[in-house]
């Protein structure tokens, strides 16, 4: 299986790293022609995660995003989600026709409020059953350290899903899988929300305790979403019988890709949207932060395109929703935070 990579970011460079130093072929997409010279005599990204070093023996670079995806059978995208949109807009419809797609987005198009599934099957006519993900809790900077981490690969088709997941396994990077496409796919939104939310209180110079308490609380909201939303991996404890027989515990809510993800991002300092969080904590206006920070935070858009997302879902979001206030509403943090306070248990 031949992969194509669309995007150059951090979490672009180490998916490189993943596969390449697991033996696989890759095409990879990169906007500038002086970065990638720089990364074929040099074997390692000058932008992001250089100290990663890459096997270029094994990647194909181009800037144009097409001969990737014509030359790959299985084509990854790390594209900010606030840019999906302008990178694969000018490409011909039929482009993906044939191909597998994973996600590695952790966010929803802004423009049109659609995970990335439903806005490749509006706009390419790509059926869900050629659509995998691959989120968890798996920082970038770790990888590139060669850290053990867990991915969690999702997909309709479990063989294939199976076989996917099987190019990324090394010996610093083990593999999950379960086929619960929307609901890691929200989780994943949603985590990044609830991580600004917790850079907000290390700003306001909240301690542990508090923290504790909100990521608890902000673990039971995404829940409750995710329930509201008719994902079914929310009861913790169930194990299936079928799956400890294997040696594996049936994926439910307390799982890496679900609470796991959402813990480290609440409390690690590789998490951009936790230090987006702790600059508007600290007073920072929400431009002057994102110009301090050279990657994108996701939960800054995902705080608006959830707000509008459960506008029909309905669920109860409190945390959620005063994130959002504090960021596009300009509701003063504190005071956000005084209401929120208000309501946690």
């Amino acid at each position: 299986m031949t992969f194509g990579i669309l995007g150059s970011g951090s979490w672009g460079t180490a998916i490189a790293k993943i596969l390449t130093d697991n033996g696989n072929t890759i095409y990879w997409w990169n906007r500038s022609e002086t970065h990638i010279k720089y990364i074929q005599e040099r074997h390692h990204n000058p932008q992001y995660l250089s100290a990663a070093h890459l096997d270029t023996s094994k990647i194909k670079l181009t800037t144009n995003p097409a001969e990737v995806i014509a030359n790959s059978d299985c084509i990854v995208i790390v594209i900010p989600s606030a840019y999906t949109d302008d990178a694969l807009c000018g490409l011909d419809r039929d482009i993906f026709s044939g191909k597998k797609i994973v996600s590695a987005i952790k966010g929803i198009l802004p423009d049109t409020n659609l995970l990335l599934n439903e806005y490749l099957k509006k706009e390419f006519n790509v059926e869900i059953s050629n659509y995998f993900t691959v989120l968890g809790p798996c920082h970038a900077e770790e990888v590139a350290a060669e850290k053990l981490s867990y991915l969690t690969f999702t997909g309709i088709d479990e063989a294939v899903t199976h076989d996917i997941a099987a190019c990324f396994k090394t010996h610093y990077l083990n593999t999950v899988e379960n086929n619960d496409i929307y609901g890691v796919q929200f989780a994943a939104v949603l985590k990044n929300i609830y991580a600004v939310g917790a850079g907000i209180t290390h700003g306001l110079d909240y301690g542990d305790n508090f923290l504790s308490v909100f990521i608890a609380n902000c673990a039971d909201e995404m829940a409750g979403f995710l329930k509201k939303a008719g994902i079914k991996n929310i009861e913790v404890g169930h194990t299936e019988i079928h799956l400890a027989a294997k040696g594996q515990r049936a994926n439910n809510y307390a799982a890496s890709v679900y609470l796991g993800d959402l813990l480290v991002t609440c409390y690690s300092l590789h998490s951009r949207n936790r230090a987006f969080g702790n600059m508007i904590g600290k007073g920072y206006s929400v431009k002057g932060a994102q110009l301090e920070m050279s990657m994108v935070a996701e939960g800054y858009n995902a705080a608006k395109c959830i707000h509008h997302i459960n506008q029909k879902i309905m669920a109860d979001l409190p945390i959620a929703d005063t994130v959002y206030q504090i960021l596009w509403k300009n509701l003063p943090a504190m005071e956000g935070f005084n209401r929120i306070e208000q309501n946690l248990v």
